[in-house]
């Protein structure tokens, strides 16, 4: 069965933010949270590069094992999805998360985090799919439409691949077997013939 992933390729990425800016305005993302970042590293160096991340919806997802009320489960394609109604703010999806995908919306004078949002792949949530409560919640339903998540979809470059991990591992393996100079430097080309290059 297919798992469904993300890949960000770093020498691609040329931190428009476009992948952004459609998450937060495709769902209404509240303001203060943010379920896609682009992340700049040695910014203004000669080997900047800058990266997509968001929840990665790993495999053996270290959040859903720290959930203590099960708020964070996964689905038969991989998806990892959350319930809003059983989360208790506690945090620990948070801590345990090296992307730093669960985000929480108020910090109040007493602690209360509020429920927790992340990157759904644009997969809704356990209401029904395309309903008005599924939306409020966690916002379009774009699998359920037989789609894949928006931010890839806008991705100029192609820099951010979502689909069946197999089959974007295998076009990253690719581009990078091809890579080169020029026009090339991408993995663009479609034919390399190194025995042409002087």
């Amino acid at each position: 069965m297919a798992r469904l992933k993300f890949l960000c390729d770093s020498d691609r990425c040329i931190e428009c933010n476009a992948c952004a800016t459609v998450c937060k305005n495709e769902h209404e993302v509240p303001w203060g949270m943010v379920r896609r970042r682009v992340v700049t590293l040695n910014d203004g160096e000669a080997d900047e590069k800058s990266i997509a991340i968001s929840c990665m919806h790993c495999t053996d997802a270290p959040c859903v094992a720290v959930c203590p009320v099960s708020t964070l489960y996964q689905t038969d394609l991989g998806i990892v999805l959350h319930d809003k109604d059983t989360c208790i703010g506690c945090g620990y999806c948070y801590y345990a998360c090296p992307f730093g995908a669960p985000q929480f919306p108020r910090a109040t004078l007493f602690g209360s985090r509020g429920t927790m949002d992340k990157c759904t792949y644009c997969a809704g949530g356990p209401e029904e799919n395309g309903s008005e409560v599924e939306f409020e919640k966690y916002g379009r339903n774009r699998i359920a439409e037989g789609k894949l998540p928006l931010c890839a979809e806008v991705c100029s470059t192609r820099a951010l691949l979502a689909g069946d991990g197999e089959t974007i591992g295998e076009i990253y393996r690719e581009r990078v077997v091809k890579r080169g100079y020029g026009s090339g430097a991408w993995g663009w080309s479609t034919a390399y013939y190194p025995e042409e290059r002087p």
